[in-house]
C-alpha cells in the first residue's frame, strides 16, 4: 500500500466521523435556525477541519510501507486525532443552547456555558434545573415584583449574570404568553424596518399563513439575532427567520 492510498482510507474514515458529528450538531445541540445564530458554523469547520487535515496529514507523511514501528506510529496518530475531536466536541457542546427564554419584549438564546451549575440548580421547575441536550427548551422570565428581589437581580445583572441566565426565574412560556403579545409587534412593522424580506416571503408562502395573524418579537443570540414569529392569538412560536430585528 502507497502512503496515498492509506492517507485517502484515512481521510474517508475522518469524513465519515466528521459527519457524525455534523449530524449530531445539527440534528441535536443546535437544531436549525439556531445553528449559525449561535455560532456552530465556525465551530464545526473548525473542527471538521482538524479532524479532515490532522490525521490524513500525518498518516501521508509517516506511512511507509513494510516501515518497522508503523503499527506505534498510526496509533499515536489515531489517539492524537481522537483526542483533538474530543475536546473539539467538548467546546462545541460548553456552547450549546439549552433555552430560549422570552424576557420581557424579546427571546434570548441561553447556551450551556452561560449558566452556573449553582444558578441552574435553583431553577424553578425540574425542567430548568438540566442542561438540554435536545436542543433549547422554551421558558419565560419575568422580573420579580418584590422590591428585594428587583434589587438582587439589578446587582447580579451588573455583575453579568442577566435575568435569561437565572433559571430562578423562569416560569412556563404559556403562563407569560399574555404579557409577550401585548409587547410583539405586527409584520406590517417589520416590512418598513427590515432590508432583507426573503426568508419572511419564503415562510409565509410555504407556511399559508396571513399576515395579520402572525407578529413577532426579536431573538437574541450569541453570534447573530434573529426574528421569532409568533401566533397572534396563542403566542406559540413558529419559527425564527435570519432577518436583523433591529
Amino acid at each position: 500500500m502507497t502512503r496515498w492510498k492509506a492517507a485517502a482510507i484515512h481521510s474517508l474514515i475522518s469524513v465519515a466521523v466528521g459527519l457524525t458529528a455534523g449530524a449530531l450538531l445539527l440534528g441535536l445541540w443546535y437544531p436549525p435556525p439556531y445553528f449559525h445564530a449561535a455560532g456552530a458554523d465556525q465551530l464545526i469547520l473548525l473542527l471538521v477541519g482538524v479532524d479532515l487535515v490532522l490525521g490524513p496529514l500525518l498518516t501521508l507523511i509517516v506511512f511507509r510501507s513494510g516501515k518497522r514501528g508503523l503499527a506505534f506510529d498510526l496509533t499515536v496518530i489515531a489517539i492524537l486525532q481522537t483526542a483533538a475531536l474530543v475536546y473539539g466536541l467538548a467546546v462545541v457542546l460548553q456552547s450549546r443552547p439549552i433555552f430560549l427564554v422570552a424576557t420581557v419584549d424579546r427571546f434570548v438564546l441561553v447556551a450551556a456555558n452561560e449558566i452556573t451549575d449553582e444558578d441552574l440548580a435553583a431553577g424553578s421547575e425540574e425542567a430548568f434545573r438540566t442542561r438540554s441536550w435536545t436542543g433549547p427548551r422554551l421558558a419565560a422570565a419575568e422580573l420579580p415584583t418584590d422590591p428585594q428581589q428587583r434589587n438582587k437581580l439589578i446587582d447580579l445583572t451588573l455583575a453579568g449574570r442577566d435575568i435569561q441566565n437565572l433559571p430562578r426565574y423562569y416560569q412556563s412560556y404559556v403562563s407569560d404568553a399574555r404579557n409577550l403579545l401585548a409587547r410583539a409587534k405586527p409584520l406590517a412593522q417589520l416590512r418598513q424596518s427590515a432590508k432583507d424580506l426573503r426568508p419572511l416571503e419564503d415562510w409565509l408562502r410555504t407556511r399559508h399563513r396571513k399576515e395579520e395573524t402572525i407578529v413577532w418579537l426579536p431573538l437574541q443570540a450569541r453570534k447573530e439575532d434573529l426574528v421569532m414569529l409568533l401566533d397572534a392569538r396563542t403566542a406559540e412560536p413558529l419559527g425564527a427567520l435570519s432577518i436583523d430585528p433591529w
